[in-house]
């Protein structure tokens, strides 16, 4: 699988992402005989990759799951108060995983966990404003002034959160099942967009995030992303 440069000589162990970059830059690496240049990619399995004409080392291999929380999970590897974490739900994994991001106790859906530091920063990042899909179910019937609010830039905890895309999927007299994208993903945006909206959420779930798509995964059940899902992440830097 291709990765930038930077990226695979980082994970080699031989300097820091930031380094490499001087490294490319100055000239002192090489993929395949060619000197590079900063931008490029390439793939260890398949590429020989030179630093001052010496091959580096096979990059640490690193784990990339993505989980279908249920609701009563906290998103997080233990709790002071006793209540389930995802982390229970990812132990047969065989290595420890850190949650890319979080979703409250009560929502549910897609969840990204790896130990890949590196790649949860740049994922979690503002400047990343990766799209996330959720589900949303309302009470009732959601008005129009509702939908005009919920499509409106607004301000959540001082912050001013860009335009969010929402869609009727289903309405009756009971309930109201929206599509809601987002790029912020703050602290309980979308509850919180609900509340300002006059609308009650009973049940939230995110179905996407980037490339990434929760398709038929079962609820409590995980698995490893797809090499084709982790060159869409890199290639896009997300």
């Amino acid at each position: 699988m291709k990765k930038r440069l930077q990226k695979i000589i980082s994970e080699s162990g031989l300097t820091s992402r930031r380094k490499a970059e001087t490294l490319i830059i100055g000239g002192r690496v090489t993929v395949n005989g060619e000197t590079a240049t900063l931008g490029d990619s390439a793939d260890f399995e398949t590429d020989v990759i030179c630093v001052d004409g010496k091959p580096i080392c096979r990059p640490a291999q690193k784990t990339y799951i993505m989980l279908n929380k249920p609701r009563g999970y906290v998103t997080t590897l233990s709790d002071e108060k006793g209540r389930r974490c995802v982390s229970e739900l990812v132990s047969d994994a065989g290595v420890r995983l850190y949650p890319v991001g979080r979703l409250d106790m009560y929502s549910e859906g897609l969840l990204i966990m790896t130990d890949d530091g590196e790649f949860a920063n740049r994922l979690m990042h503002p400047s990343s404003e990766t799209e996330k899909t959720y589900h949303v179910w309302l009470d009732g019937k959601c008005s129009e002034r509702s939908l005009e609010i919920l499509r409106s830039p607004m301000t959540i905890d001082g912050y001013r959160i860009s335009p969010a895309r929402v869609e009727i999927l289903h309405e009756n007299e009971n309930y109201t099942k929206l599509s809601v994208t987002i790029h912020e993903g703050r602290n309980r945006q979308i509850r919180k967009m609900c509340q300002a909206a006059g609308v009650k959420l009973s049940r939230l779930k995110r179905i996407s995030e980037g490339p990434l798509r929760l398709g038929t995964l079962e609820t409590g059940h995980w698995r490893y992303l797809s090499s084709e899902e982790l060159q869409d992440i890199f290639e896009n830097e997300i």
